[in-house]
């Protein structure tokens, strides 16, 4: 056994018990062992794999040690467990931070240079688009790849330093050759069940990341706009029909117009027919429920498209599509055919080429130049749709992508996905709520194809016609046996390298898929499926998803989505969601608020003991305010891992004979009072409340170290069978304290058992119920002695080293018998020579009389 330190401090044990559990294969899934046990010996864990764009923060901390600390205490029941860790690390926010880091933007046109060097390496913070040096898909994809291994071994560091109990191992990344094999499988069997399609359809773009964006990527942002008044004259020449938009520069789009079907005001104009302002395109007048007739004046124009309501009307009404904002976000040059006449095709040649803001003020100034624009209403804010990491509003442009169907149009396929939600454990379970109702929020599919570079490729060519143009019916599909495939330079089953690009030959799918595409994978990804039959049989599905409540309709959503379709049933038995940490304003922190704190700092001042404390004080589901001026919580784990160390130290300076065992009532009741904290910490744990376990096992500790050390020292510091037992039961205690606290306080009590026990605290076993014969509230009857003992001397101003020659305390009849069979301690603790007791309301000392200092 090593030698107890004379001074025991924290610091240095995250290095020093990183490295030895390295070595020793702590934490490492031992095939063998679980091959033994079977499925149920197994616990396995889903882990989130955090995107390498940049740099952790601390909300990362705050919900990866939440899952650290169940996964550790099943680890110490014995299961063999399975916790693997990925890397997300293709996508958008990658190709972002690539083009900062860098300089650089990709232009797919530009041939490969072996030996480029890029202009910035982190140098810079801001560095301008137009400023971007352009590079080949290839050199692009290279610098994505040199900078995500960068930003995953210092997240691993961190995570390390944190104490994570992963197995890195078992580590996976999301455009490694498995993965991109793996999530080509996947969609390979969506298509041949026609659960995967290809569509012409409205989809929002974001103009910056010139990509298609999900449902499930929006976010609502606050934006100026005004109302306009228009007059679309009815073709019958009996006046005008008054409508309100926020979008005039889209009257070249206008399909129709559209109000309640129950407004009396335009009932009798459903089936007619208007013509639009500037433009001159006659549109019919429909009604449909959507349109809302106390908005604006209760009759709306639908144009293709405008905002995500004008796709539901377009698509019900069965209108055309005249679509004028391209994916640069301006005007496209061709014109729609339905504006024939001179004026209107003069007046949209003007605003070919204009970015929608350009064109809303230039269409503001035709429409009054032409007597058209009755009036424009003060500015207001409005919600406006964003990609959550772009920078500009959305528009909505027709383009071909990839779907996967997920129930928003299919009833079937929508009860099996909210059955399955069902039969999930939900931790806090009200987060199944959010879960269905994303699911009945629906509105379209699963838009999976993104026009990006850095990702993995959607395996698919197109056969070329006559003409050399793509034939979207003749999609060509590889052998499961080639994958993985990268379209845009291998060549299809069939044809040879010279048919590329030529009329008879075929044409490859350059869209990546959409980074959920894969990460809803991540069961599939880390198990082994369809790779390692033996190795998905153990874990499949798994034991728990963890993860933040702001991804459910994302990564949840889409990988339970994926199980349905792949295996019709849940990826996970248990869904453990964490809360999001706020800043003291109780605003979420993220970073396009600026207010995210990165823990490397924190957890090099105040240790991974003290940041694990504070992470795991929190419930899950509950957001935690962090305030890194003043981290309140942090400083009291501190407290709590120095403390397991100072106490184990003085208690470790006992011996127990062999042989001694637990004799005294005190110290009985002691362990019939751990007793019921091994219990209720257990349950807790058991029922994913690691707060609950966290804040019982800290609450006895504290009565250990300030009441029953005090208590009893002076009888282990005596020898003799009383003591011996004092010595017995502390070291009892010690044992158990350290297995509660490990799962928390992981490196102190790492460090405390190695001073005397074999092994890791980590692989030995959760300590159960000893059913010890003790009374519990003898310890709890002599704390509260203690405490008025210790008030009475502070009121006398004396040392709570001054000897008393007499003293009584009063407590209430039920304890006094139970303080008679502690008197030894109470006496020895008070220093006092003759005690007696009396029955009370309430625990007093009276009569008391101190020792007259000696000369």
């Amino acid at each position: 056994m090593p030698e107890i330190p004379d001074k025991p401090a924290l610091e240095g044990l995250e290095a020093k018990w990183g490295e030895r559990w390295e070595d020793d294969g702590t934490y490492r899934f031992d095939r063998d062992t679980a091959r033994v046990a079977g499925r149920e010996g197994v616990y396995s864990v889903d882990t989130p794999p955090p995107t390498a764009s940049g740099s952790l923060h601390i909300g990362h901390v705050f919900s990866y040690t939440h899952t650290d600390v169940k996964t550790r205490f099943e680890r110490m029941r014995g299961k063999q467990v399975f916790y693997p860790i990925g890397w997300d690390d293709n996508g958008l926010p990658t190709e972002r931070r690539v083009q900062n880091y860098y300089g650089v933007r990709c232009d797919p046109s530009l041939p490969y240079d072996a030996d480029f060097t890029p202009p910035f390496e982190g140098t810079t913070k801001n560095i301008k688009a137009a400023d971007q040096v352009p590079i080949s898909r290839r050199n692009f994809i290279e610098l994505c790849e040199k900078l995500t291994v960068e930003d995953e071994k210092t997240f691993e560091d961190l995570f390390r330093q944190l104490g994570l109990s992963v197995d890195f191992t078992q580590t996976y990344r999301t455009i490694s050759d498995d993965t991109i094999r793996t999530s080509q499988l996947a969609f390979l069997r969506n298509h041949a069940r026609g659960e995967a399609y290809q569509s012409l359809a409205p989809t929002l773009w974001d103009i910056d990341f010139r990509s298609a964006i999900a449902q499930a990527e929006l976010e609502d942002r606050e934006r100026p706009a005004a109302y306009h008044r228009l007059p679309f004259h009815r073709t019958d020449g009996t006046g005008d029909v008054l409508i309100e938009t926020t979008r005039p520069e889209l009257l070249a789009a206008c399909v129709a117009l559209v109000a309640h079907p129950d407004d009396e005001r335009y009932r009798p104009l459903f089936g007619t027919t208007v013509t639009t302002p500037l433009f001159g395109v006659e549109v019919p007048v429909l009604p449909h429920p959507l349109a809302q007739p106390d908005k604006g004046s209760g009759i709306a124009m639908i144009c293709t498209f405008g905002d995500v309501t004008d796709i539901i009307w377009w698509r019900e009404l069965d209108l055309p599509n005249r679509t004028i904002i391209g994916k640069d976000g301006r005007v496209v040059a061709e014109m729609p055919e339905a504006i024939t006449s001179d004026a209107g095709r003069d007046a949209y040649a003007q605003l070919v080429g204009k970015t929608v803001f350009s064109a809303q003020k230039l269409t503001l100034e035709m429409l009054e130049a032409s007597g058209e624009l009755v009036h424009s209403g003060e500015q207001f804010n409005h919600p406006v749709k964003f990609f959550e990491k772009g920078d500009r509003p959305l528009e909505i442009v027709s383009t071909r992508q990839w779907y996967v169907r997920n129930g928003a149009r299919d009833a079937e396929l929508k009860a099996k996905l909210l059955s399955l939600g069902e039969e999930i454990d939900w931790h806090p379970d009200f987060m199944r709520v959010r879960y269905e109702n994303w699911v009945n929020g629906l509105t379209g599919d699963w838009l999976v194809s993104r026009q990006r570079f850095f990702g993995v490729p959607i395996p698919v060519w197109y056969g070329l016609d006559e003409n050399g143009e793509r034939d979207y019916d003749n999609v060509i599909i590889p052998d499961e046996a080639s994958l993985p495939v990268d379209p845009s330079s291998d060549v299809p089953t069939g044809y040879t390298a010279d048919q590329r690009g030529v009329p008879g030959g075929f044409d490859a799918e350059t869209d990546v898929f959409d980074t959920w595409a894969t990460s809803s994978l991540t069961p599939q990804l880390a198990g082994g499926w369809e790779r390692d039959e033996e190795l998905w049989n153990l874990v499949a599905p798994f034991d728990v998803r963890p993860q933040g409540q702001d991804i459910i309709r994302t990564w949840l959503f889409s990988t339970l989505l994926r199980s349905a379709l792949e295996d019709d049933r849940p990826a996970w038995k248990h869904a453990s969601i964490s809360g999001f940490i706020v800043d003291p304003d109780r605003k979420k922190m993220s970073k396009s608020k600026g207010n995210v704190v990165t823990p490397a700092d924190i957890l090099d001042k105040h240790g991974s003991d003290a940041v694990r404390y504070w992470a795991a004080s929190s419930r899950l589901g509950a957001d935690a305010a962090f305030d890194p001026q003043n981290p309140t919580q942090i400083k009291i784990g501190r407290r709590l891992a120095i403390k397991v160390l100072n106490a184990a130290k003085f208690v470790l300076g006992f011996e127990a004979p062999d042989g001694a065992e637990v004799t005294e009532a005190l110290d009985k009741s002691m362990l019939a009072e751990l007793d019921r904290v091994v219990e209720q910490a257990t349950t807790a744990l058991d029922g994913f409340d690691h707060a609950r376990a966290l804040e019982v096992t800290e609450a006895f500790f504290w009565t250990f170290c300030d009441d029953y050390l005090e208590l009893v020292k002076e009888r282990a510091y005596s020898g003799g069978a009383a003591g011996a037992s004092a010595a017995v039961a502390l070291r009892t205690a010690l044992s158990t304290l350290l297995r509660l606290l490990a799962p928390v306080v992981s490196f102190a009590t790492e460090e405390v058992w190695s001073w005397f026990q074999e092994g890791s605290v980590h692989a030995a076993s959760w300590p159960t119920v000893s059913d010890v014969d003790g009374d519990p509230d003898v310890l709890a009857a002599a704390s509260q002695a203690l405490i008025a003992i210790r008030r009475a001397k502070t009121e006398a101003k004396a040392s709570q080293k001054t000897p008393v020659v007499s003293a009584t305390v009063v407590a209430p009849s039920d304890r006094t018998a139970l303080l008679k069979l502690a008197e030894v301690d109470v006496k020895a603790v008070g220093r006092i020579e003759t005690l007696e007791f009396e029955d009370g309301e309430d625990f007093a000392v009276t009569g008391i009389e101190l020792a007259q200092p000696e000369g």
